[in-house]
């Protein structure tokens, strides 16, 4: 068995990390770490989870015993340093924070306001949506999985960025996702209260997630968009939906089979000849995407997903299957469980 430690499973994404984990053929958990939950036990803080007796420890790199993989489910700013110890000492990473998404440290410090406590080894890190840059993920040992919203955009912009069929100039991303996306720490203005009976945008224009997503298009297009990004809040526990809007270089016709072609037989990425719903993907590790255009120009690609699982955690186990050259699907759910 593969030995795996998972820091931040007191968290919703960290949760289904242990799900996965532990319904995988190859992997095993053997260190579960946590910050404020540390000492008490699995099912105090996931119910839900088989194994409950298990104990959560520290998420320190020195409360990690020797594993081969580590998966750092962690808020912004508390991974760098404990990826820098744990890969000193070989550990294969996957970081489902925001520390390690960008290789240029200047693009960084603009998108978080601070440099970068470890900059010299960004450029180490494979940027994690495998249906994209699949090799690199494959050859590397740290991998940064994407943010939620950057995985829906970029699986639904790039292929058709990268073949011109866009303008890569005035394309606008409105966006919508449940609670779960918001993490777990206890907020007034994510109380039932607050969120239920209304759907809100935030950070318009102003999400950190914008200059990631521009940074993922350009690697694989070769081409910087001009792109700008609003999301909203729904009363919704998972489920995460981006339409995309740009204008069409191209006759409409053939967005559908440029998508299409990037992703065939792509096991996660599903183009559809209707909109796709969030509950279709709930459950799943799979991104639904569709595009419309109105014959005048103007473009929708629409994608829909699941936040914990293609959005965070199932993602994060894909790219670590890739990393130990295990089967891609391997311990995934590949259908959702809404009808």
């Amino acid at each position: 068995m593969i030995s795996v430690a998972i820091l931040g499973a007191s968290g919703y994404a960290g949760g289904e990390l242990v799900r996965l984990v532990d319904g995988h053929p190859r992997l095993e958990a053997v260190h579960l770490g946590a910050h404020t939950r540390a000492g008490q036990r699995l099912a105090d803080v996931h119910p839900q989870l088989g194994g409950g007796d298990r104990l959560l420890a520290g998420n320190g790199s020195g409360d990690v015993p020797d594993v081969d993989v580590a998966f750092l489910a962690l808020p912004h700013g508390q991974s760098a340093g404990i990826a820098h110890d744990l890969g000193e000492r070989g550990v294969r990473l996957v970081d489902l924070g925001a520390d390690h998404r960008f290789a240029d440290p200047a693009a960084y410090e603009d998108a978080y306001g601070a440099p970068h406590p470890h900059p010299d080894g960004l450029d180490r890190w494979a940027y994690g949506i495998p249906e994209l840059f699949h090799d690199r993920i494959a050859a590397a040992d740290r991998v940064a999985a994407p943010g939620c919203y950057p995985t829906s955009a970029v699986l639904g912009l790039a292929p058709l960025l990268a073949a011109g069929a866009v303008e890569p100039d005035g394309i606008v991303v409105s966006a919508i996702s449940g609670v779960t996306g918001a993490g777990r720490a206890v907020r007034e203005d994510l109380t039932f209260g607050a969120v239920a009976e209304g759907v809100r945008p935030y950070q318009a224009l102003a999400h950190r997630h914008r200059p990631e997503m521009v940074h993922a298009l350009a690697a694989y297009a070769g081409v910087t968009p001009g792109l700008q990004f609003v999301p909203h809040l729904a009363p919704m526990q998972r489920g995460l939906l981006s339409t995309c809007f740009a204008r069409s270089t191209e006759p409409a016709a053939g967005l559908g089979d440029i998508l299409r072609k990037a992703y065939d037989g792509a096991p996660f990425v599903h183009v559809l000849d209707v909109p796709p719903q969030t509950r279709w993907a709930a459950g799943s590790n799979n991104c639904l995407l569709a595009v419309a255009a109105d014959g005048a120009g103007t473009v929708a690609v629409m994608a829909a997903l699941d936040n914990l699982l293609k959005g965070a955690a199932g993602q994060a186990v894909q790219c670590a299957n890739l990393m130990l050259g295990l089967p891609e699907t391997e311990g995934l759910p590949a259908a959702g469980w809404l009808p």
